[in-house]
């Protein structure tokens, strides 16, 4: 028997504020915690290795890309049953995804669409609980950052 593994998760959410503000509060170490991981360790620029802490759990990753204001793409290593406690190392030379963030200027506010991929090519158990685990994490944490957006 074949089973084949949903290889993305898509969000979206409209805020009241500007590209800026909301670009800002992505790459910005100390905006990023108010809505998303605990604490972050290092900077979140291209090329850079940071470590977002959620809980106990520590995951570094690979910042990407940046286009300012309009998309930031990052890989991380899932952590589901192979790496319960976290991944510190070398994201690239692990099994990966890619997580992805796109504004875009909509009346009234930034369109804000959050999408991870590459879950169909981690390990099969890893797969099917970090997407389960990510898809509700996923809509958690745009509504975390919804509510941010929505204060000031």
């Amino acid at each position: 028997m074949i089973t084949t593994v949903q290889d993305t998760i898509e969000r979206e959410i409209t805020v009241r504020a500007s590209k800026e503000r909301v670009f800002n509060a992505i790459v910005d170490p100390n905006q990023i915690v108010a809505w998303f991981p605990d604490t972050v360790q290092g900077k979140i620029e291209v090329g850079e290795r940071p470590v977002f802490t959620f809980g106990e759990k520590e995951i570094q990753l690979y910042v990407r890309t940046i286009d300012p204001h309009d998309y930031v793409a990052y890989n991380w290593v899932p952590c589901g049953s192979e790496a319960p406690d976290g991944f510190l190392g070398d994201v690239l030379a692990e099994p990966h995804t890619l997580v992805e963030f796109r504004l875009t200027e909509v009346p009234g506010g930034t369109l804000v669409k959050v999408k991870e991929s590459g879950f169909a090519s981690l390990p099969a158990l890893t797969a099917e609980k970090t997407l389960g685990d990510n898809t509700d994490g996923w809509a958690y944490m745009m509504g975390r950052l919804e509510t941010l957006m929505s204060q000031e």
